[in-house]
């Protein structure tokens, strides 16, 4: 479990620049093809990358395989960290993945009541009910996050993979 990787960013409006998203997109896209080539469709494994740093999610057959999966992710150009999250299980099912993204859309849902996080600086993946947290958030943002999350039926765990930022100083 990834707690949070602290940077020194200053926090500014937009938090990832359009280059950063495309190329987060891209490093998805990569993953899954070259994974799926190595793997030959075994297990169902989810990609998600947010500011270079690619969280790994899912299930495969084997530890070679997912030790395989992460290591096919590291060497994709421009990803600085991997967090590997898959579980060695069979593929879960269609109900298990709708209930996630279930449990997905009321966590998001959730952070729109709550006035402390704002929604479109963090992303949620959500893996057999457990809530996966990315973003470039403060550290009491990132607390508020994990606590909406907690809070939200459904939900087993909460793993943060934040990059924390530092606000910009009062005037």
């Amino acid at each position: 479990i990834v707690g949070g990787v602290a940077t020194g960013v200053v926090l500014a409006a937009d938090r990832r620049q359009a280059e950063v998203m495309f190329t987060d997109q891209r490093i998805e896209f990569t993953a899954g093809s070259r994974v799926g080539e190595a793997l030959k469709g075994q297990g169902h494994i989810n990609f998600t990358s947010y500011n270079y740093t690619v969280l790994l999610t899912g299930e495969v057959p084997t530890a070679q395989a997912k030790a395989e999966v992460e290591k096919i992710v590291s060497e994709i150009p421009q990803v600085k960290t991997v967090v590997n999250e898959l579980q060695i299980a069979g593929a879960s099912s269609a109900a298990s993945r709708s209930n996630d993204a279930y449990i997905t859309s009321k966590v998001k849902g959730n952070f729109l009541g709550n006035g402390k996080v704002r929604p479109t600086d963090i992303k949620v993946v959500t893996e057999a009910g457990v809530v996966f947290l990315l973003g470039l958030v403060t550290r009491e943002e990132a607390d508020a996050a994990t606590e909406v999350a907690r809070g939200t039926g459904g939900v087993q765990k909460v793993v943060r993979v934040f990059e924390y930022v530092v606000p910009p100083a009062k005037k």
